[in-house]
């Protein structure tokens, strides 16, 4: 330790007398490096560069332009980018987009925006009158300068220059931009494209129908690429003179028609277990299976849900004892393929069964025959009448009403004639013919009359008819609309095996091909069809009406949502978030006023929206105006109503597509109105 200094009273600056390289201290402060020298800042060596520079040199001249096309680059870029739309009303500027829209489909972007609006002011929205000053005045320009460029070429030919100066004359002069052609259009009274004013059957479309940049439109060039002045897509040849009618007549006339058919009902009317039997007895379930469900359904004492384990195949669905989902399955009569559509009777997944009705051609209505619980169905806030007015709402016109667990009940014919009774007052009252309705006993747990005749005594004693089976097989197969442009809605989306991502949904209308070009939902973003799945066989064409799972490339999967559409780039679907609509009112416990909030239920999509404007009540059956702006809609009355969504949807009036014409209003859990699109702002 003696040999440790002492650091506490120790004096630094003694400690370091006679040190000249301390770490931190400079070896001479005045010293300079020659290399540094240059780098060092001088003021007076600056100013005297640059006023040798100024002195100089003197100021840059401009490059001298053409005035001409000065003041017509000024005047296009004033029309164009700093033009405002004038301030008008809210129905004055309707009318004016509308026709700023149809007469930009026809010129294009040749024309500006301030000329078209002053012309289409002047004109008081008409849209012949509109084109004509237009495309008149163009073809007039267009003439002028044909004759300025003859008389340019006339002057030339007067000086008669030699071949070389002519020669270096033309390698000089810059080639003039080509315009576009512009022809002379008188559009005829009756035209069918001329659509005037504010009575528009389509929205307001987006210059460009890609939003997300992934994909570059490419304008098509002959009419065999483009059936419709939308079109922007080049299409392949195959896809644009595709003649579905003729595909639909080779792919599928040797095959069974397909339907698909929803069971729908009250909770606990035995939908599923109902199901399950038939797919049983039909030979659609093994017995290996049968028997697994059987003795897992006995560990849980719930034996009697065997048969609804077929169909309900969540462990939250076996435990809760309900449907939550719609299970889907599949049967083959001797004359038709069906596509079962097990719903939820619980009101809680009403959204789910709507979601499942819009797929359905047809449809069972299942009742429990015991007694007190067909009355607690049928009676108000039971989903027996709920069930059957969203069917019917929602386009189906054939329903086969099964009377289920009629053993209960001793196989009582008083018992099942008053049920019936009851129903058939009732159906006719929510839009059914009597002629497609029929009313067929059974037992889903016991399969009495389901896939056989009746055999019990007590049943077969009084009932004549037909089994449940023979039912099903005698059901009309609707019409497809396989000539129109295809709609597709979509259900649901997940991710592929392979590349891309899978979305699964209905053909509504037309016909879909492996490598077709298609547009997405709102948003209008092209994507290819790289695989087509039907009953997990792969397949090259689908048609309306079939349920579909679709591989899609090109897109992104955050630019589709359930709910949204496919469709056809030549014909695409309007996108709009207002439209009119005729909606009849159910039950409601607060009437219906203007600003009224809802959510709107159309095929897959769940949108809140306000019902923005009550238009007319209307009378149910002559749809006579009964009177103008109705302060509100009470129970069971009909009206004209506007509804506005908070974001784009895809939607088509019902007389141009049925199937997706038809939209349902519900608030807190109950539907309140159902209704088919009128028109489209």
């Amino acid at each position: 330790m003696s040999r440790h200094r002492i650091v506490r009273g120790m004096d630094y600056n003694d400690e370091y007398d006679g040190y000249d390289d301390v770490y931190g201290h400079s070896v001479d402060d005045d010293c300079v490096s020659p290399t540094d020298q240059q780098w060092l800042y001088d003021r007076a060596r600056g100013q005297q560069s640059m006023s040798a520079f100024i002195s100089k040199n003197k100021n840059i001249e401009e490059e001298a332009e053409d005035d001409d096309d000065d003041e017509a680059f000024q005047k296009a870029r004033r029309d164009s980018e700093s033009f405002q739309m004038p301030e008008l009303d809210e129905l004055e500027q309707a009318k004016l987009s509308s026709c700023v829209d149809e007469v930009r489909s026809v010129v294009g972007d040749a024309v500006s925006e301030r000329r078209i609006v002053e012309t289409s002011m002047r004109f008081d929205y008409n849209i012949q009158q509109i084109l004509d000053e237009i495309l008149n005045e163009e073809s007039s320009l267009k003439e002028k300068e044909k004759q300025k460029d003859k008389e340019q070429e006339k002057r030339s030919q007067k000086l008669k220059m030699p071949a070389t100066a002519a020669k270096t004359l033309l390698m000089t002069t810059p080639t003039p931009k080509p315009t576009p052609t512009l022809t002379k259009i008188t559009l005829a009274t009756g035209q069918k494209d001329a659509r005037r004013g504010f009575d528009i059957a389509s929205p307001k479309a987006p210059a460009s129908p890609v939003i997300s940049g992934r994909n570059t439109p490419v304008d098509g060039g002959d009419e065999a690429t483009t059936r419709n002045s939308n079109a922007s897509f080049k299409l392949s040849k195959e896809q644009a003179q595709r003649n579905a009618q003729q595909l639909y007549t080779l792919e599928r006339a040797t095959l069974k028609s397909h339907i698909h058919m929803i069971v729908i009902g009250h909770v606990d009317a035995g939908k599923s277990t109902l199901m399950g039997h038939l797919l049983y007895d039909t030979g659609n379930v093994s017995q290996r299976v049968m028997h697994k469900h059987e003795q897992e359904s006995k560990k849980l004492g719930k034996q009697s849900f065997m048969y609804a384990w077929v169909l309900d195949e969540t462990g939250e669905e076996r435990a809760r004892g309900i449907t939550m989902d719609v299970g889907q399955s599949r049967i083959e009569t001797a004359t038709k393929i069906v596509t079962l559509l097990d719903a939820p009777g619980h009101k809680d997944f009403i959204p789910n069964m709507i979601s499942g009705a819009t797929q359905a051609d047809v449809a069972l209505l299942v009742v429990d025959a015991t007694r007190g619980e067909f009355e607690s169905g049928f009676e108000l806030g039971g989903q027996t009448r709920e069930h059957a007015i969203l069917v019917r709402s929602l386009g189906v016109n054939q329903l086969g009403v099964v009377i289920n667990k009629l053993d209960t009940v001793g196989w009582s014919q008083e018992r099942f004639q008053e049920i019936v009774h009851k129903l058939k007052a009732f159906l006719k009252q929510a839009g059914f013919k009597e002629s497609d309705v029929s009313f067929t006993p059974c037992s889903g747990l016991t399969g009495e009359n389901l896939s056989k005749g009746a055999q019990e005594p007590a049943l077969k004693s009084w009932y004549k008819g037909s089994h449940l089976l023979d039912v099903i097989e005698h059901f009309k197969v609707p019409e497809r609309a396989i000539d129109r442009p295809l709609r597709m809605s979509v259900s649901d989306i997940y991710k592929g095996t392979g590349s891309g991502f899978c979305i699964s949904g209905r053909i509504e209308t037309g016909v879909l091909c492996v490598n077709d070009k298609v547009l997405v939902g709102a948003s209008r973003e092209q994507a290819q069809v790289k695989a087509l799945t039907m009953d997990e066989l792969t397949q090259t064409s689908v048609f309306a009406g079939d349920q579909i799972s679709v591989t899609l490339a090109g897109v992104d999967i955050n630019n589709i949502t359930v709910g949204c559409i496919i469709c056809d780039p030549q014909l695409p679907i309007p996108v709009t978030t207002r439209f009119q609509c005729r909606i009849i009112v159910f039950n409601v416990k607060v009437p219906i006023t203007m600003g009224y909030p809802v959510l709107l239920h159309h095929q897959s999509l769940i949108e809140p929206a306000v019902v923005c404007k009550l238009t007319a009540s209307i009378h149910k059956s002559t749809g006579e105006v009964v009177k103008k702006k109705p302060r509100c809609l009470g129970n069971n009355s009909c009206a004209l109503v506007e509804v506005e969504t908070s974001r784009p949807i895809c939607i088509e009036r019902y007389s141009d597509f049925k199937e997706l014409g038809r939209v349902m209003l519900r608030v807190a859990g109950v539907t309140i109105a159902a209704g088919m699109v009128t028109k489209i702002r």
